[in-house]
């Protein structure tokens, strides 16, 4: 990783990186730090290059979509694969190490994806600001023998959203997006259920206009995490909100006051498994 250097030359060297891959498949869930990647290794490597998203129920309504369009724009083959994460129980338990679990089917269906298209290396958009946080799937990533150009060259989140909004991409302001079983408490098991209802109410809040939510599924209560800027917005709609997400199969509705904060799960966690 390179943070020192200016950000042209971590453009470059984000470049050189994939270039040196030889041919890449990009692992594409559709946000910002994926989708440039994508665009970055279309312009690289031209048809070396090939973005495959996996799709499961934890994956968010839109995310697919994103993706499918994003392929389009960059002018790179887009290749869907079905995974099946949510029937492994490790990953259904919901411990702490989920995410290593859900990574480690993905990373092992791209593997096998690039392996059968003749594709040498893949690559994901992790980002520099990523590998300071609490995140097992990385150690799915180093065992499949993922690469990170974005992070490997210290490319921070903002800089990738500036590139990828002078490269024209639709995404480039998306909010950050995470797989719906983040909204589980570690302990609670994920189920199909859970993650229906939590995307049924996840979708509801954002056709209210809230971009950035989350809905933390505790049981029958929906504990909901919307930008500290929206919470007024969200009492003034207090009624519609309400009726939204009970429709989308909760109990009862609460209103987090600390607002939207990414991973606000792992703020109980005190022995943290190896990342």
């Amino acid at each position: 990783m390179t943070p020192h250097l200016p950000t042209s030359e971590r453009r470059a060297h984000v470049v050189e990186l994939i270039r040196a891959c030889g041919s890449v498949l990009v692992a594409c869930s559709g946000g910002v730090d994926s989708v440039l990647l994508a665009a970055v290794a279309a312009q690289t490597l031209g048809d070396k290059a090939v973005a495959a998203t996996a799709v499961s129920p934890s994956l968010a309504s839109g995310e697919l979509e994103d993706a499918r369009a994003a392929a389009r724009a960059a002018g790179i083959r887009h290749i869907e694969v079905a995974t099946n994460e949510i029937d492994n129980p490790a990953y259904a338990a919901n411990a702490p190490d989920r995410c290593f679990h859900c990574k480690d089917t993905a990373y092992s269906t791209f593997a096998d994806l690039a392996q059968r298209e003749g594709i040498a290396v893949v690559i994901d958009g992790t980002n520099a600001d990523d590998t300071g946080d609490f995140r097992p799937g990385r150690r799915a990533a180093r065992e499949r023998g993922v690469r990170s150009p974005l992070a490997e060259a210290g490319m921070t989140k903002q800089e990738i959203r500036d590139w990828a909004r002078e490269l024209g991409l639709a995404v480039w302001d998306k909010p950050a997006a995470a797989c719906l079983s983040s909204r589980v408490p570690y302990g609670s098991p994920v189920t199909l259920e859970k993650l229906t209802r939590i995307d049924r109410a996840e979708s509801a809040l954002k056709l209210l206009g809230f971009r950035q939510c989350r809905v933390r599924d505790h049981g029958t209560v929906a504990r909901l995490e919307i930008e500290q800027a929206q919470l007024d917005a969200v009492l003034a709609q207090r009624t519609v909100v309400v009726a939204a997400i009970k429709n989308a199969g909760f109990g009862y509705v609460s209103l987090d006051l600390e607002g939207f904060r990414s991973g606000s799960m792992n703020e109980v966690i005190t022995v943290k498994p190896q990342t």
